[in-house]
């Protein structure tokens, strides 16, 4: 099955899912940084979950928790965290994050390219090259390059072009989707409940619900779809992250108290 598109935003500013942290556009941080899983992953165990924002700030900047060797490197690498994952409690998805993160340690590689993929248009505009790779298959750079052209149109000349599809590549390979230090080859990731999650979330700010969650471009992130990805869907629910029911050819699926805060208004 080749990859769909991510169904493009409508022109309202209402939009549901800007107002829940995703962005939109032709700019991305992957003209300059990859995912930087490592250093999501010390701050976060640096940082409580129950913090405000400024504390995201105070850890990278003030306390330098990340090891950076200069004040402006530091300044920077909190604002590209901040780019790629919001470090903000105010921003859904990112509580979403945050949650999952806590719960579901195997799935973290693909919490966190799932989160980047909805607040990078340019990690976004990669996804169908690389999910289109059969296992064992390697990235052809060219066509990758092309895929983020494509997207940005004229924006981006030859050499950004070259960087954006490095950075991208290597952040393919830290959420585990691709290996090899210089060739690039395809391996297939399994799924984890945590990471099912908020791929069914991030599906419901499409409009779709039921079945239809486990088919959609955040689903195919996670190498499965459909009928494979149910017994992770029902132990995402014994680990009470989302609402499941099956049965009779009819499945329930309902992530809307994956959000912290809309659980504790329930």
């Amino acid at each position: 099955m080749q990859p769909q598109p991510f169904i493009a935003p409508p022109d309202s500013p209402a939009d549901i899912r800007a107002l829940a942290g995703l962005r939109f556009g032709d700019k991305g941080t992957h003209t300059s940084r990859t995912i930087m899983l490592s250093e999501l992953q010390d701050l976060f165990a640096a940082v409580p979950p129950d913090v405000p924002r400024e504390a995201y700030a105070m850890a990278v900047v003030d306390e330098n928790v990340l090891g950076k060797q200069t004040v402006a490197t530091r300044r920077l690498t909190r604002q590209r965290l901040a780019e790629l994952y919001g470090l903000d409690p105010s921003v859904p998805l990112f509580r979403v994050l945050r949650r999952l993160w806590g719960i579901d340690e195997a799935g973290r590689p693909l919490l966190a390219i799932l989160c980047a993929l909805a607040r990078d248009p340019l990690l976004r505009a990669t996804r169908p090259s690389v999910l289109a790779l059969p296992e064992g298959a390697e990235l052809v750079r060219g066509n990758f390059r092309d895929a983020i052209r494509q997207a940005v149109g004229a924006r981006l000349n030859e050499s950004v072009l070259d960087k954006v599809a490095r950075n991208a590549a290597s952040s393919w390979s830290q959420s585990g989707h691709l290996h090899g230090r210089v060739r690039k080859i395809r391996r297939h990731v399994a799924p984890t409940p945590g990471a099912l999650s908020l791929a069914l979330w991030l599906g419901s700010l499409e409009g779709l619900s039921g079945q239809a969650l486990l088919d959609t471009p955040w689903t195919q992130v996670l190498d499965c779809t459909g009928q494979q990805l149910l017994p992770v869907a029902l132990q995402a629910k014994q680990l009470g992250l989302i609402h499941v029911r099956a049965g009779g050819g009819i499945v329930e699926i309902d992530p809307s108290g994956l959000d912290p805060l809309t659980a504790r208004r329930r």
